[in-house]
Order: C-alpha cells, then structure tokens, then sequence
C-alpha cells in the first residue's frame, strides 16, 4: 500500500456518529461495525478524500503516538476496511 494513494469510501457504507462513537452499515451485507475514537477520526478523514499519509500525519497531530507505531496500526486498520469491502484503495 502506498501511502500517496486515497481512498474511496464504498457506496453501500452509511455512517453515523452516536454517542461519540462511529457507527458503519454496510447495505452489501447488511453488517454494523463500531468505530472508536480514533477510528473514527481515521474515517472522517477518508471520507474527506485525503491520502494516506495526509491521514496518517492528521492523526500525528491530534494523538501522542510514536509514529512508527502509529502507522502500523492505521495502515492494519486500513487493511481490515479494504478486506471487509468498506472501502477501496486506489
């Protein structure tokens, strides 16, 4: 994965904030998914069409993380969305 890519969110994801907490419908199989805090802030940014490593040093900015943990997580995290068909890369 690339890091100057962006990301397309799918078109059968509908996401609503409740209770401070992310909440994703995937209308394709009809699953919900969570998101914390930080998962959320990784979405929102995607969904703002911003490339990767725009995503990744947005986040730099808001949390106190050593980046190169950071980015292992963010881009795992980022895997888990493209393997569930919530989103495509590229």
């Amino acid at each position: 994965m690339k890091m100057d890519q962006k990301i397309s969110l799918s078109d059968t994801v509908y996401a609503q904030e409740v209770d401070e907490e992310m909440v994703l419908l995937d209308m394709a199989s009809e699953n919900y998914f969570g998101l914390d805090a930080v998962a959320s802030d990784i979405w929102q940014m995607l969904r703002q069409g911003k490339t990767l490593q725009e995503v990744q040093n947005g986040l730099l900015d808001i949390y106190d993380v050593e980046p190169e943990m950071l980015k292992k997580d963010f881009l795992n995290f980022v895997e888990e969305l493209n393997r569930r068909g919530l989103i495509k890369i590229g």
